[in-house]
């Protein structure tokens, strides 16, 4: 999977690394040690001119890989959005793309996402999950109260690799 998603985002313009996922993977510890700071406050205030320097920077459709490789969450509130959105009942819903995680979520049963188009554009964008809707958390405290996922997120989305560059000091 690395591989493969490496040589999308390789493809992509702009001032990106082009071997940005190995740079991510040699910066691991030095984002560590920013997430583990005690004092987040005046990080957390920067992160929204970073999220949308990063997304001024990468297009997500040249990408795509959180569709592709990773299931969101799906909440109730979300269910009963997408369900009514395809004009399907919440259960049938449930059973043709939903299965239930290790943690007791639902999550997607199939990867890639089954509204991901061939064009990497959502079928569901308007009403898509909560979770699709704030990826990659760039912009909000989760970047920092979840520093296991702000790390994964990091190997996979040049947005996060590119948002965590700048926390540290480095160009992406």
């Amino acid at each position: 999977m690395l591989y493969k998603t490496a040589r999308i985002f390789q493809q992509m313009s702009g001032p990106l690394h082009p071997n940005w996922q190995k740079k991510s993977e040699e910066n691991k510890k030095k984002y560590q040690r920013l997430l583990d700071r005690p004092d987040k406050n005046k990080l957390l205030k920067e992160l929204p001119d970073l999220h949308e320097e990063a997304f001024n920077q990468v297009n997500c459709l040249d990408c795509a890989a959180c569709c592709k490789n990773y299931s969101p969450r799906f909440k109730t509130p979300d269910i009963k959005r997408i369900s009514r959105h395809l004009r399907m009942k919440e259960g049938t819903f449930i059973d043709s793309y939903l299965r239930v995680d290790e943690e007791g979520d639902y999550v997607l049963k199939s990867k890639p996402c089954p509204f991901l188009g061939a064009d990497n554009y959502c079928s569901i964008y308007d009403v898509r999950p909560s979770d699709c809707s704030r990826f990659p958390y760039t912009d909000e405290d989760v970047f920092f109260k979840r520093p296991r996922l702000t790390l994964t997120n990091a190997g996979f989305c040049p947005i996060v690799y590119v948002v965590l560059q700048k926390l540290v000091g480095e160009e992406p």
